[in-house]
């Protein structure tokens, strides 16, 4: 692994706020609610446990194999060819990961600000400016993202406090009138895109600290983003109660019903200016790992020699991948929270397991 290029515990956490965050924030609310209804908010607790599990057991890898990433101790745990086999199926996760986030970024321009534009434009765009990013480095990215983190959560509490003009608690209530059912069933498709904190094993071998260290900070960033996902479902039902599962984009639909006279209106700009930098940080992130996962899988030494080929047949994957926006709620519903589980909780945990028993023997 070429760890050159290195960025601080403080930098990491920011880093996997903005890539959970990015694309959480807009769609995944409107299917919380579809389930757990006016309890949605109480969801996203249940749902960030596998986060929580995430960052120990990877924190705890990267001790044991420290430099190496998810992809070089995979192959040390589990033998050469077994470890061939787990690196396969990462780089085709990532590229099927990828394909599916540059898909939806084209979708969203398209529904709510260039209709116009044929969506090969938009993902051609994002990917070329996400390959620049990567080309500079992981540092790079990591200081990018410290600005637009700010950028970020300055124009998301100007929206919350005017939103909570057409604020009604009372479409709050009954707390829980259901019991847990529904909050747990409501807690399923966040929890995907809360383990994401898998994506760590590519990243904790570029932390200039111990992995031990950033734990602290990495649960801080989890902490933050529960209690945004949570002020978002709150907002969301109290603006737009029973219909919010209706709404593809239930928090855009909130900030275009906020209504601000003068210089502030059409508000809805503000979100597509957080989406775009939300997701150029998370598709640099998903591009850099799906570069340094097919560079070590065949043995080379500068992933950068990777980035040209690798970006043309990322803009190919997010053309051919979903045919309609109903082909992807579908699969964001029901079939991706299925692969988050067995990819992104169960893997890691497989990785651990096999490392703490092979330890066991060799002590013995």
């Amino acid at each position: 692994m070429n760890s050159s290029d290195k960025i601080s515990g403080y930098q990491i956490s920011l880093l996997f706020f903005t890539f959970i965050v990015s694309t959480l924030i807009l769609s995944v609310p409107g299917i919380m609610v579809s389930f757990a209804k006016q309890n949605a908010w109480l969801s996203i607790i249940l749902a960030s446990l596998p986060a929580i599990v995430n960052i120990y057991v990877l924190t705890a890898l990267a001790k044991r194999y420290p430099g190496q990433s998810i992809m070089q101790y995979a192959t040390a745990i589990c033998g050469k060819w077994a470890g061939k086999l787990v690196g396969c199926f990462f780089i085709y996760y990532l590229f099927f990961f990828i394909s599916s986030t540059v898909n939806e970024h084209a979708r969203f321009l398209n529904t709510n600000l260039l209709m116009q534009t044929p969506p090969i434009v938009l993902m051609t765009t994002l990917l070329f400016i996400c390959s620049l990013a990567v080309l500079a480095g992981v540092e790079t990215i990591g200081r990018c993202n410290e600005v637009i983190f700010l950028i970020i959560i300055t124009l998301l509490i100007p929206i919350f406090i005017f939103s909570l003009r057409n604020a009604d608690p009372a479409r709050l209530t009954p707390v829980l009138a259901e019991g847990l059912g529904p909050v747990i069933r409501g807690s399923v498709v966040p929890s995907a895109w809360m383990s994401q904190f898998y994506f760590l094993g590519w990243f904790l071998p570029h932390l200039n600290e111990k992995p031990q260290h950033v734990r602290k900070k990495l649960l801080t960033a989890l902490g933050g983003i529960v209690v945004l996902i949570m002020v978002i479902d709150l907002l969301t039902i109290m603006v737009l109660g029973p219909i919010t599962p209706r709404m593809k984009f239930p928090f855009l639909d909130v900030i275009k019903y906020t209504d601000i006279i003068g210089p502030l209106e059409r508000l809805e700009a503000i979100a597509i200016t957080i989406w775009i930098l939300g997701i150029f940080v998370k598709v640099s992130m998903l591009l850099y790992m799906f570069c340094v996962s097919t560079t070590q899988l065949f043995g080379a030494k500068n992933y950068r020699k990777t980035v040209v080929p690798i970006t043309v047949l990322s803009v190919v994957g997010s053309v051919w991948i979903f045919k309609n926006a109903a082909e992807f709620e579908a699969w964001i519903t029901f079939t991706y929270p299925i692969l988050a589980l067995f990819t992104q909780s169960l893997l890691p945990l497989l990785l651990f397991a096999v490392h703490a028993i092979k330890a066991k023997i060799v002590k013995h």
